[in-house]
């Protein structure tokens, strides 16, 4: 797990929409790179926990065989306590830590 992805906020909070649009200049392009970015974090979220489910994985298919894992338990409520996906992209957004490219530009500079 991201260290830096517990920096986030856990609940709701208030923003200051000014402060979300300084790189871009337009609030709504400021809010599709956000929305990418917590799509982004979302996948790499569930990859991570997908993975580390799979060692709990029972390879028979009796159920009766299917028992109480703590361990698992755990590791679930650890994943559930973490900030959302858009919290997070929102906390990288405000410390200048996502990197974005506008297809105009990168066509204006190959041509």
């Amino acid at each position: 797990m991201n260290p830096n992805y517990l920096n986030a906020a856990r609940t709701t909070v208030t923003r200051n929409v000014d402060q979300l649009d300084p790189e871009t200049g337009n609030l709504y392009e400021s809010i599709a790179i956000i929305s990418k970015r917590a799509n982004q974090i979302a996948v790499e979220i569930k990859e991570e926990l997908n993975a580390r489910m799979e060692e709990f994985n029972v390879t028979g298919e009796n159920i009766e065989e299917i028992y109480e894992n703590r361990e698992q338990i755990e590791m679930s409520r650890q994943f559930e306590r973490m900030p959302k996906p858009a919290a997070i992209a929102i906390e990288e957004m405000l410390r200048d830590r996502v990197v974005f490219r506008r297809p105009d530009d990168a066509a204006k500079t190959a041509g």
